[in-house]
């Protein structure tokens, strides 16, 4: 049965209210089998840490090709579906697009027993990307994702022709700023936690700015549905071991060793920053402030564009499609020579 309630995380936070609509959400299986995404899935089966698990990822050509292959890497709290804008822009303009779910995301296999790390999702991107013969790609990576282009780019310099980081995270140090560590088995328990309205309210605060319109819902289903069914403890499991990873291997110390053309892209009222509403007040309130870390970020990429757009939030590219995409591909046109 449906009810509204009033989100507390907004009223706490000095937000304008928001009625968050909470709904049963149906079982979308805990690798979204029942939730078809807006292009053909294909599977790669990798061997990986002594186990064969299976990377979804959609491969979707220009019809008129005529420029190289972008591979586009979600955040934490989306998945490769969240890039249909990003994919149609691409595309349109002769690009490649492809955008896997990393192993313990989405479509992907649920691993009950797997090593998280930066470096081993850049691995298995990069032997999918061998799989597919995509070589000199252009990396394109959001939020979580950011991190991981940019440790995609560390690890394969030669591999990439130009990097763009829309809203990454991982550009300041939670940890050594004062935020608390949590533990994986409380991580667990509090992603245990996860439903619909707890996906909404956060967002509402942290992505947008105390706005929402119907069209983010379809994103709120998707992640919730995964926690619906049966096979919630794996989601919850492999979320929290991707949420001790994000935390402890910042790459904020490493930004001056990425020498490739790079377009970075910030929504400047994203407040988004690991474990801030666990921090004392005087330390999260000087997290997640994205005009300063468009800025600082910038200046240590030494070949870097920086887009701002000071009127939107955590994902610019589903907030404001038309226009965001609209210079996420002039830009990078530009970053190629195209």
């Amino acid at each position: 049965m449906r009810r509204f309630l009033l989100a507390a995380t907004c009223l706490l936070s000095g937000i304008a209210p928001i009625l968050v609509l909470a709904e049963n959400v149906p079982d979308l299986g805990a690798e979204l089998e029942k939730l078809d995404y807006p292009f053909p899935v294909e599977r790669f089966e990798i061997s990986t840490q002594r186990q064969s698990l299976s990377m979804a990822y959609m491969d979707v050509r220009a019809e008129e090709p005529d420029g190289p292959t972008a591979v586009l890497l979600h955040g934490k709290n989306f998945c490769g579906a969240t890039w249909e804008g990003v994919i149609r822009t691409l595309t349109a303009a002769g690009y490649r697009a492809v955008a896997p779910d990393q192993i313990g995301f989405c479509k992907s296999s649920k691993p009950e027993s797997y090593q998280f790390s930066f470096q081993q999702l850049a691995a298995n991107t990069r032997a999918l990307t061998q799989k597919l013969g995509a070589e000199r790609i252009v990396v394109i990576g959001h939020s979580m994702g950011g991190m991981l282009a940019m440790r995609y780019a560390l690890m394969y310099p030669d591999k990439v022709a130009a990097l763009v980081l829309i809203n990454p995270i991982g550009l300041e140090d939670w940890q050594a700023l004062g935020v608390p560590y949590q533990t994986v088995d409380d991580s667990y328990r509090n992603e245990l936690r996860t439903d619909f309205d707890s996906i909404k309210a956060y967002q509402v605060k942290t992505y947008y700015d105390g706005t929402w319109r119907p069209e983010y819902e379809r994103w709120v289903r998707m992640l919730a549905g995964m926690y619906a069914g049966p096979g919630r403890e794996r989601v919850a499991w492999n979320q929290a071991q991707a949420a001790d990873m994000i935390f402890t291997q910042p790459v904020v110390y490493e930004l001056d060793k990425i020498k490739l053309p790079t377009l970075l892209i910030v929504g400047e009222r994203d407040t988004t920053a690991i474990g801030k509403s666990t921090a004392p007040p005087d330390v999260a309130k000087r997290l997640g402030d994205y005009t300063l870390l468009g800025i600082r970020t910038s200046a240590s990429i030494t070949k870097s564009r920086l887009v701002q757009f000071p009127d939107l939030g955590h994902a610019p590219h589903i907030q404001d499609p038309a226009r965001v995409n609209r210079s996420l591909r002039e830009n990078l046109d530009k970053l190629l020579g195209r």
